[in-house]
């Protein structure tokens, strides 16, 4: 399945939740492996086939997700 959607995370509004994880249903959302300037892992895109969905910006309670259909 080709990508169809872009995801853009402002890594400084990230609180590290999980919640966009968790409603990924492709799984292209991981934590990333350094800090923000808040102290928290942020989401970061993982590469994956990106549907466009955009669930994971619905859930984010920081409105710190984008999604951009290709």
């Amino acid at each position: 399945m080709p990508t169809k959607g872009k995801i853009e995370i402002q890594v400084e509004l990230c609180k590290s939740c999980g919640y966009c994880l968790k409603h990924c249903p492709q799984g292209c959302i991981r934590l990333a492996a350094r800090y923000n300037q808040k102290g928290y892992y942020p989401a970061e895109f993982s590469g994956g086939e990106c549907t466009g969905c955009a669930l994971c910006a619905v859930v984010c309670p920081e409105t710190a997700i984008e999604v951009w259909r290709a």
